[in-house]
């Protein structure tokens, strides 16, 4: 192959010219107000199997714009897909994003109830005033914890991001919410992971704010 000369400022733009070019090659057409969302997770991963499992709940994107722009905020489950979210657009729209999994008082907690981090992490996520949209990319516990709190009705969640890696309950843990009432972007299968999370949430910000970053 030969290298292709590129301006520094101009990569993303060729990249996303490249996806797109795959993506025809492949026959895939995606629906066209997914194509931002899962663009860029393809583009974060180079893994074109997203094309295929990447999962949106009727009017989902919709629904996430309208919580962005209206402030919500943002948890994840881990300090990873915190760091790659873009705060000050986030910010711009007047939400924050959190992750509670290295708080000590959390830490705490979990050891002496014999349970995980990522569980209290999401019952201290439900204390937060106002909306809040989850992305979860690590932690399978962390949408269990939440499907048997809207179960019990202690909370509902105002938006899920499921896309946690793995092996052991990734995949069950993201069926629990196909068939629910709470608005989702889930990857079926068992892939995904931080980065994946903060695409997608990245995504949604920039389409939020007219493509405007910072």
């Amino acid at each position: 192959m030969e290298i292709e000369i590129v301006k520094p400022q101009e990569i993303e733009k060729r990249s996303f010219e490249i996806i797109e070019e795959e993506l025809k090659e492949r026959g895939i057409v995606l629906p066209e107000k997914e194509v931002p969302i899962t663009k860029r997770v393809i583009h974060t991963s180079a893994d074109f199997s997203y094309a295929e499992t990447m999962t949106y709940s009727p009017g989902a994107i919709e629904q996430a714009l309208e919580l962005i722009k209206g402030g919500a905020h943002i948890v994840t489950d881990t300090n990873m897909a915190k760091a790659g979210i873009n705060k000050k657009t986030l910010a711009r729209l007047g939400g924050q994003v959190h992750c509670f999994m290295a708080d000590e008082a959390v830490a705490k907690e979990a050891k002496e109830r014999g349970v995980t981090r990522a569980v209290v992490s999401m019952e201290t996520a439900a204390r937060l005033p106002g909306p809040v949209i989850f992305a979860i990319g690590n932690a399978p516990t962390a949408l269990i914890e939440l499907h048997e709190m809207i179960e019990q009705g202690a909370y509902v969640p105002a938006f899920i991001i499921g896309v946690p890696v793995g092996f052991v309950n990734v995949e069950a843990a993201k069926e629990l919410f196909l068939d629910g009432d709470v608005p989702y972007i889930i990857n079926r299968g068992r892939k995904g992971g931080s980065n994946i999370a903060a695409a997608i949430c990245n995504a949604l910000l920039y389409l939020a704010s007219n493509n405007i970053r910072d």
